[in-house]
């Protein structure tokens, strides 16, 4: 099992120093997300071969290896225009991966929708949800070939906002894909707008479960629906957090009980987002208390 840290809380350290911060916060493998001087948002990746091979220096040098790529792209665009754009920008990434000696990438099914859509483009039904689902499938098309070429596995994962927000389809249209290097992420923060019940989504997920991120949440369904407030009333959003254990609703005990009973021994990325003013304490703790339950349920 590899504990990682998403070190986007601390984005704003440089790339080279990186390594050696993630070490001293006790984690031996980062899972590295979205950031200005690599794998920017939306688009093309900010890397060159000097800096992949700082990197890679710097990565050496401190100890810690990559357990995993996020890149984000807009891969389930039905504007072709997009979608074309992201392959690219997935190939590019892919080769990055190659040159980091990295054999995982993660990311979502998509928010499919482009900035030109209406605000409201996140609630998409009908032939929203159909062309978000085509684009995907032609990308899947197009890069799983490549993945399996170059010997990466890819992790997926359903996202509030995306044109997937639940474990099913997802789960499905993850095992139709049928190659051995398209998986499924499990994001516990995610819970309560996958379903009701964890440790059953966590055993239907389980034949193609290879990755979990860590962070609490609240259960927005809670107190007849107004564990948040929101205004005006009715409005169509999609709220969640990224809190340190304890901070929120998700019961941790079923979440690793359920790991370990399906025999999960993939990737663990501790993924909170909620504290940038104290990253240091709050990464900190999430490796400790990451290390108490694997502790005591795969002991």
């Amino acid at each position: 099992m590899k504990i990682a840290l998403d070190p986007y809380m601390h984005r704003h350290v440089p790339l080279l120093e990186l390594p050696r911060l993630v070490a001293e916060l006790g984690y031996e493998y980062i899972e590295l997300s979205p950031r200005a001087d690599f794998l920017d948002w939306w688009v093309r990746p900010r890397v060159y071969p000097d800096r992949i091979k700082a990197f890679k220096k710097s990565l050496r040098d401190h100890g810690v290896k990559l357990a995993s790529l996020l890149p984000m792209y807009r891969w389930a665009s039905p504007h072709q225009v997009e979608r074309v754009a992201a392959m690219r920008y997935w190939k590019a990434a892919i080769q990055v991966a190659v040159e980091l000696e990295c054999d995982t990438m993660n990311s979502e099914f998509g928010r499919g929708p482009s900035p030109d859509f209406s605000s409201n483009c996140f609630c998409c039904t009908g032939s929203k949800v159909e062309s978000c689902e085509a684009a995907f499938w032609e990308s899947m098309d197009e890069l799983v070939p490549i993945f399996e070429r170059e010997s990466i596995n890819l992790h997926i994962e359903p996202h509030p906002e995306d044109f997937v927000e639940t474990i099913q389809p997802a789960v499905d249209m993850i095992r139709s894909i049928n190659s051995k290097n398209v998986r499924f992420l499990y994001c516990a923060p995610h819970t309560f707008h996958f379903g009701d019940d964890m440790a059953k989504m966590i055993e239907e997920a389980a034949p193609v479960l290879a990755h979990v991120h860590v962070a609490d949440t609240f259960n927005h369904k809670a107190s007849s629906g107004l564990r948040y407030i929101i205004n005006p009333p009715g409005a169509q959003v999609r709220v969640h957090q990224h809190l340190n254990i304890g901070e929120g609703e998700v019961n941790w005990d079923i979440f690793f009980g359920t790991l370990k009973k399906v025999g999960f021994d993939g990737i663990v990325t501790s993924c909170v987002f909620a504290w940038e003013e104290r990253a240091i304490e709050s990464s900190k703790f999430m490796r400790n208390e990451i290390q108490r339950y694997i502790d005591k349920y795969w002991e």
